[in-house]
């Protein structure tokens, strides 16, 4: 299994779609954005047309038919057209049989047509996915070979939300339940990672390293022994992960088996004692302070929250 399946196995992400818009310029959509600790990430698919983007201090980033932005810490951001006049058109909602609600307005200019939803992290847990992405996720689907499933997704997705048809609803809810790991696959190879997880699962030189801890993080494992895996010194390999990865193996292992507890106390009713030998720790007192200083609560308070 691939690192990125381990990843998304130990940091589900729940996709939903949420409105199509059919736009005629001038046009202009504002996000307010979403609490930056509530692991609620916005996207857009363009499917037809092109746009701008404005998001921080980057303003007129130019999204063309094929593109797809995401925004991890649901940073507040708008589209709109070109040039907008001072006055911009009203939009309206239409709630036909289709599977989602039209979001419309009646501007003559040229057509864009959008598909907005969010991905959701799980909050807390899923800070090491949400701590590796930058403030904006760009993802060019229109070009490269690389990204022939992604384009193929976004075609079959304009298809099913463009018409009411026998279990449409369904359909579109599994098609986007793939989009996060083909968003995250194209982009990873593109090369945009700045740095951090994902920036480590595009770098050949270390992936035996990261394979190695997501296969196995119950194993100790030790620098000289993952500095083995890529074939590399144990002081070539700690500055190269640190420089990549923007954290230390040791720190990186600790956050998987983590991630990896907190799955097993919700998937079962295995006691503390046995999630924490599976993670490996042998003491069930060390394992617990552990985990209540990466989650907040301890292993029996967190399945209890987590399960109601």
């Amino acid at each position: 299994m691939g690192a990125l399946s381990r990843l998304l196995e130990l940091y589900p992400v729940q996709t939903a779609l949420e409105v199509r818009c059919h736009f005629g310029a001038p046009w202009q959509l504002d996000h307010q954005g979403t609490d930056a600790g509530a692991g609620i990430a916005p996207y857009h698919l363009i499917l037809d047309g092109e746009c701008r983007l404005d998001v921080g201090a980057r303003t007129d980033i130019v999204l063309s038919a094929g593109d797809i932005v995401l925004f991890p810490a649901g940073t507040p951001h708008r589209l709109h057209t070109a040039d907008p006049p001072a006055i911009v058109p009203s939009l309206r909602e239409s709630r036909n049989s289709g599977p989602l609600p039209i979001l419309y307005n009646d501007s003559p200019g040229p057509y864009t047509g959008i598909l907005c939803g969010q991905f959701e992290f799980g909050g807390a847990d899923a800070n090491v996915l949400l701590s590796s992405l930058p403030e904006l996720v760009h993802v060019r689907a229109a070009k490269g070979e690389g990204v022939a499933m992604l384009r193929q997704l976004m075609s079959m997705l304009r298809t099913e939300t463009g018409h009411a048809r026998p279990g449409g609803r369904a359909i579109v809810s599994q098609l986007a339940s793939t989009l996060f790991a083909l968003v995250m696959r194209a982009w990873i190879e593109e090369g945009s990672a700045p740095g951090g997880l994902f920036a480590l699962l595009a770098d050949a030189r270390l992936s035996g390293a990261l394979h190695a801890m997501l296969d196995a993080p119950e194993h100790p494992w030790q620098v000289t022994e993952l500095a083995a895996t890529c074939n590399m010194s144990r002081a070539a390999f700690a500055r190269l992960f640190q420089k990549v990865a923007n954290t230390t193996p040791a720190q990186l292992l600790a956050e998987t088996r983590m991630a990896k507890a907190a799955a097993l106390l919700l998937a079962g009713r295995a006691a503390a004692s046995e999630v924490a030998e599976q993670v490996g720790y042998q003491s069930e007192a060390a394992f617990s302070r552990t985990f209540k200083r990466h989650f907040g609560i301890g292993p029996g308070a967190y399945r209890r929250l987590k399960n109601r």
